[in-house]
């Protein structure tokens, strides 16, 4: 029965099949994440491929500030896993709280595919501090600490 898997710990075959819709409050044309890979309790990776007609796409390539989206995304991909799966219940909206020692090494060409790494430091009073890593194969393009604030006046989005 799918009821008795543990949520805490998926294969990333299931994690593969979930519409990442379904996990973050951002909708077209602002989601900036394509599939969800590997979730534990500490470390969440996604993979985006960077298209064409994405937002944050100029002169071919994919901008600092999508890829601070992309990395944010992930964040709340994190918080939309463990609500929908492992709390049920629904989204919660996060917003950055602070991006500090973002260094950027390069910017992913479109049809290039990405993986974000997020790593959690500290969890405390409905903030998340983490440390991220964008890479494109081995190459690492990103590296930065995010805060994430979660909005806590009990409201969730559908």
């Amino acid at each position: 029965m799918m009821d008795e898997m543990d949520y805490t710990q998926p294969a990333e075959s299931f994690l593969r099949s979930i519409d990442v819709h379904e996990l973050l409050p951002q909708q077209e044309p602002f989601v900036m994440i394509s599939r969800l890979t590997h979730f534990d309790k500490l470390r969440t990776v996604t993979e985006t491929i960077i298209s064409e007609d994405n937002i944050f796409v100029k002169n071919g390539c994919f901008t600092a500030s999508g890829l601070m989206e992309n990395i944010a995304q992930t964040c709340a991909a994190r918080i939309g896993y463990v609500n929908k799966y492992i709390l049920k219940k629904g989204i919660q909206i996060g917003f950055i709280g602070a991006i500090r020692n973002m260094q950027i090494h390069g910017l992913p060409k479109v049809g290039d595919t990405i993986t974000t790494t997020v790593d959690v430091m500290e969890e405390i009073f409905g903030m998340t501090l983490a440390n991220s890593t964008v890479q494109l194969g081995k190459n690492i393009l990103v590296t930065a600490e995010m805060k994430i604030a979660l909005k806590n006046d009990g409201t969730e989005s559908k």
